[in-house]
């Protein structure tokens, strides 16, 4: 039930958030987020509202017309007239902002393309219930998003991402003064998600009661609101029964405090705190890698593909609602795969 009540908590946070951003859109952006509530989170919806806010504000630029209107008063017959050539103005004004000289809030092709899918979601909302009967992002091309090399960690890389929150070595006199007060639940992070894959915000949401040590799972909220139970091998048991007995010596009421993992002040860790300690080892560990936690969830996804070779599985365990979004992910080890057929001898 706690647990439910962080998540809860976190709901509550995005929808308030999503509410001063309508007030300031026109009145019939209601009926888009009333319309996508029931599909979709309420952090999928919030990062519409900042999306849409960004196109109006760039529309009244655009627009002589709507240049002294508010972007409140913008009105259903002027989205109307919204063309093709307007929405890819848009993209371009995204890519370079010219009242952006410094490139301080320029976005990268994977925000640009997000917020073309923001638009796309948007006008077709209108388009599909017959408010609009026009839907100009129909005929546009999706933007392109050039390949990445996907970065992840080996074993042998793990293993020294591990010893070197274990034993700090790397670490400067400053982070030392703290290390040994975070050094057992540091090591249970990384090998909590090294091992599950879980996300951050799954991670920092878990619960003590949510950690299963005989069954070596763990209860996780996945995005969405789904629920799942992910489990992990007994080295990783070792990692976590370590900081399990840590953390419940410290006596708290778990009624005001249930979380897993603490922060030094006694309360749930934030995730940007775990972002921190990720590249803070990292950064000693593998210093010409830039580790993430998703780096963490991708090394732990590859190394299960490439065991089992089951990219249901794969998709199932890290939470993906679209297996092609896993598949592409992991095409890099199946052409590894084909390429090692050339060392077969058989003539």
């Amino acid at each position: 039930m706690e647990e439910l009540q962080y998540h809860e908590q976190r709901d509550l946070k995005n929808k308030k958030k999503l509410q001063e951003l309508l007030a300031a859109l026109p009145p019939f952006c209601a009926d888009f987020f009333r319309g996508i509530e029931p599909a979709t989170s309420s952090m999928t919806r919030l990062s519409y509202a900042y999306d849409i806010s960004t196109f109006f504000d760039f529309l009244r630029k655009l627009k002589p017309e709507l240049e002294k209107l508010s972007v409140e008063n913008i009105s259903l017959e002027q989205l109307c007239a919204v063309t093709i050539q307007d929405l890819e103005r848009y993209l371009e004004y995204l890519k370079y902002r010219p009242d952006d000289p410094e490139h301080k809030n320029v976005n990268k092709e994977q925000g640009i393309k997000r917020k073309f899918f923001s638009l796309k979601s948007f006008f077709g909302y209108f388009y599909r219930t017959g408010q609009i009967k026009t839907n100009p992002t129909l005929s546009m091309q999706v933007p392109k998003i050039r390949e990445k090399e996907i970065i992840r960690l080996n074993q042998d890389e793990i293993k020294t991402l591990l010893k070197e929150a274990e034993s700090g070595s790397g670490l400067s006199q400053k982070q030392k003064q703290f290390h040994e007060k975070t050094k057992v639940r540091d090591c249970a992070i990384l090998a909590l998600m090294l091992g599950t894959g879980i996300r951050v915000s799954e991670c920092v949401g878990l619960n003590l009661d949510d950690l299963d040590l005989e069954e070596n799972g763990i209860h996780i909220h996945r995005k969405g609101g789904k629920e799942s139970t992910v489990y992990f091998s007994d080295e990783v048991a070792q990692y976590l029964k370590r900081y399990f007995e840590e953390r419940t010596a410290q006596d708290l009421d778990l009624q005001q405090e249930p979380a897993l993992f603490l922060s030094l002040r006694k309360q749930r860790i934030a995730v940007r705190s775990v972002e921190y300690l990720v590249k803070k080892y990292a950064a000693i560990a593998t210093p010409k890698k830039k580790i993430t936690p998703h780096k963490l969830r991708s090394s732990y996804g590859s190394a299960l593909y490439a065991k089992t070779n089951d990219i249901y599985l794969v998709a199932d365990i890290l939470g993906h609602n679209d297996v092609n979004i896993t598949r592409k992910f992991y095409a890099a080890i199946e052409e590894n795969r084909r390429k090692s057929v050339k060392n077969i001898d058989i003539l």
